[in-house]
């Protein structure tokens, strides 16, 4: 049977229900899982002959030659079954999580008399871990914290309760300056470490509030028992976790436990922020890098990175801080998505976070590889435009006059989105009277290209101009009179909102303000800006200075010319003495401007 016709069969059968698919190639290798609502729509809108899709999945669906379902009860379900397939297969077009072995954890031992150490690899088994961790300084702070609080042993002994029995280990410095108990001497009974240990873990998850008053009653109980030895040490440990509990980012006294997930994304990656939030402080932030595969969308990759992270890091919380509705359903879980308050406030500091860690990698791959760092701008633009090949080349026109005099326009060239300087032109208008804005656009505008066309030059991908869709559609009526309108793709960017309008829509599309898109438009708008204004003022000062120098007998074009050179304005050529003006020009001339500029 044709594999198209064996798809065909496969799809036709599939039920309406939630379930997971998985794709194989003609090796048998499973190369993307996907879950869905309804497994018969959204397998069937891989195969659709209309269907928009992008470059990526066009090149899946090519290599697809089975087809594999799972049905499950819900669509919570499917999400989680598709979380375990893609660890699982690691198909080639899902996404990708960054490994963050990297980052530092707290791990308490697997032993009698558990010890504390701090890792960067988390080993099944080996004991239980807390974090990850942004900073190392972070978990040795910690480290000392409990040490010296809690008396939680630091040295390396094998310690079982035979070898204590036989006291087999000598004592160390530790034990002779009062930071350990003498686990090793047994001295400290398993049911007392223990209870250290049970605060300790408290406050790693951020329950220091329990601790605290947990200490304060066993202090309190030492010091009617006029134990005050007992009494003096619980209350060391009780100034250290109170300075520890000061550090914490309170954020708000009405929120107890919550999770908090946002999430922030370029054209290739995605990342998850998680904070998590114990009796309103900020105890815990960590940022779940995905690498992106087939455009997926951020609703997706949210629900995705917000199970595998609660798979990381179990948690308590009642209530999950989320910026948009997901397709999840959590047991005993509220999902809430805030408008105003401090949750709203917690929701704009995790999307904080995630950016940061955005720009901070983007950064990298800058200086690292400027040519992935630009294509990847490329790409945005590609999508966020809808444009049908890179805009390696992009230029951006705008007009400027003062009160309807010396109209003049620029063009700002950019290549790979950076700015071309030796290819921006100024453009004095030749065919308009008066201070119309749309038809100097649209006389540049053919200007312009009729010149690159003539010439045989390489034309732009786009062009942008700045302007509503007066502007827009001025410049339009150029490229069709040279019918280059199917060639070049062309939008306007309005100032008030900076909507972004195409050619024969009405209404404009608004683009994310933190898109780089967005940016590199604005950039080469104020570039354009910028450019005209310069020599619209240059003209304005020439004419000038022209009206009131030309007006004297005997001065010339080319003195004018070396006036202007040198002294710049009216202003300053009056200010000038009759020696300055001599040097430069003679004494004859400089003895009539002279005398001229300075009548009473």
């Amino acid at each position: 049977m044709h594999k198209s016709q064996e798809i065909a069969n496969t799809i036709s059968a599939l039920p309406s229900t939630p379930g997971v698919y998985q794709y194989y190639d003609k090796d048998n290798v499973v190369i993307y899982v996907g879950k869905a609502k309804s497994l018969k729509s959204r397998v069937s809108s891989y195969f659709n002959s209309n269907a928009q899709h992008n470059a990526k999945t066009k090149i899946l669906v090519k290599k697809i030659v089975k087809i594999k379902t799972i049905k499950v009860a819900t669509e919570m379900d499917a999400l989680l079954l598709e979380n375990t397939l893609i660890k699982k297969f690691q198909p080639k077009y899902n996404i990708q999580l960054k490994d963050d072995k990297t980052y530092p954890w707290i791990c308490i031992k697997k032993e009698p008399f558990p010890r504390m150490v701090y890792t960067r690899s988390v080993e099944k088994g080996a004991g239980e871990y807390f974090g990850p961790f942004h900073s190392v300084t972070t978990i040795k702070t910690l480290l000392t914290l409990f040490k010296n609080s809690f008396k939680i042993r630091s040295c390396t002994h094998k310690l079982t309760i035979e070898n204590i029995g036989k006291r087999e280990f000598a004592t160390s410095v530790e034990y002779y300056i009062g930071n350990c108990k003498g686990c090793c001497q047994g001295e400290v009974t398993t049911l007392e470490y223990q209870e250290r240990l049970k605060n300790v873990k408290d406050v790693l998850r951020g329950r220091t509030k329990s601790v605290i008053e947990d200490l304060r009653s066993k202090m309190k109980q030492h010091a009617e028992n006029l134990a005050f030895e007992k009494a003096a040490d619980i209350k060391e440990r009780l100034s250290h976790i109170e300075k520890f509990q000061a550090k914490s980012t309170v954020v708000s006294a009405t929120i107890k436990d919550v999770d908090v997930f946002n999430i922030d994304s370029d054209i290739n990656t995605a990342y998850i922020n998680y904070l998590k939030v114990i009796n309103g402080a900020i105890i815990q932030s960590y940022t779940l890098e995905i690498k992106k595969k087939l455009d997926e969308s951020n609703t997706d990759l949210l629900a995705w990175g917000l199970v595998e992270i609660r798979e990381r890091f179990p948690s308590e919380a009642s209530e999950i801080i989320i910026p948009e509705p997901l397709p999840i359903d959590l047991k005993d879980v509220k999902l809430s998505i805030p408008f105003k308050g401090a949750k709203k406030e917690l929701l704009n500091l995790s999307f904080v976070n995630a950016n940061a860690t955005k720009l901070e990698k983007q950064k990298q791959q800058k200086n690292l590889d400027p040519e992935k760092n630009t294509l990847r701008i490329l790409e945005t633009i590609k999508k966020d435009l809808r444009l049908k090949e890179l805009p390696r080349h992009i230029e951006c026109f705008d007009n400027s006059n003062f009160q309807g005099s010396n109209p003049v326009a620029a063009c700002v060239v950019f290549k790979d989105a950076k700015p071309s300087k030796k290819d921006y032109r100024h453009f004095n208008i030749k065919t308009v009277v008066g201070p119309d804005d749309y038809a100097s656009m649209e006389e540049v505008v053919y200007r312009r290209y009729k010149r690159l066309k003539d010439e045989q030059e390489p034309l732009p991908q786009l062009i942008v101009i700045d302007g509503g869709k007066g502007q827009l559609s001025s410049a339009v009526k150029s490229l069709k009179t040279l019918d280059l309108l199917g060639e070049i793709a062309i939008v306007g960017i309005a100032k008030r909102l900076e909507e972004i309008f195409f050619p024969g829509d009405s209404l404009p599309i608004y683009i994310d303000k933190r898109s780089e898109s967005l940016k590199t438009i604005q950039f080469l708008r104020n570039e354009a800006h910028r450019f005209g204004i310069t020599h619209h003022r240059s003209k304005r000062r020439k004419g000038t200075v022209n009206s009131e120098i030309l007006k004297i007998k005997g001065v010339g074009a080319k003195t004018q010319e070396s006036l202007i050179r040198k002294f710049k304005s009216v202003k300053r050529i009056k200010e000038a003495s009759l020696e300055d003006l001599t040097v430069m020009i003679g004494s004859a001339k400089a003895t009539i401007i002279y005398k001229a500029l300075h009548k009473k």
